[in-house]
């Protein structure tokens, strides 16, 4: 039984390397048929554009690189003189809009107390609605 069992093995084992051999002389044709495919020149162009593209796109992002930084340090620098100046313009708008209403509400105190103040010389509001998108 046992020497069965050593025949069987080596069966096996001589199986295997026989397969392993077939598999290498396989893979040795398909690798030699893909060499005769290609034309080491051009490889070797290939290889070299891709580097000259590497190349470039590592320059271009070191450029913008520093073009974020470079943004970032202006952002930083105009900030606060916008936040100061948008709030101003908000107070300007608040105090204009204060004034047109007292201006609107004396206009019609008037009109109503003498009617024929304002209808030769007709005064519309002609300021543009700031509100509306244009």
């Amino acid at each position: 039984m046992v020497k069965r069992l050593k025949e069987d093995f080596l069966s096996d084992v001589q199986m295997d390397v026989s397969e392993r051999g077939c598999i290498e002389a396989a893979s040795e044709e398909v690798s030699h048929q893909f060499r005769t495919l290609l034309n080491s020149e051009d490889v070797d162009t290939l290889k070299h554009l891709q580097l000259l593209i590497l190349g470039r796109l590592q320059d271009s992002n070191a450029v913008l690189s520093h073009f974020n930084d470079f943004s970032e340090q202006c952002y930083a620098e105009v900030v606060s003189d916008f936040t100061r100046s948008t709030h101003v313009l908000r107070s300007m708008k608040a105090d204009l809009d204060h004034i047109f209403q007292t201006l609107r509400s004396m206009k019609a105190k008037i009109s109503s107390h003498y009617p024929d103040a304002f209808k030769e010389a007709s005064i519309a509001d002609q300021r543009p609605d700031l509100e509306t998108p244009l």
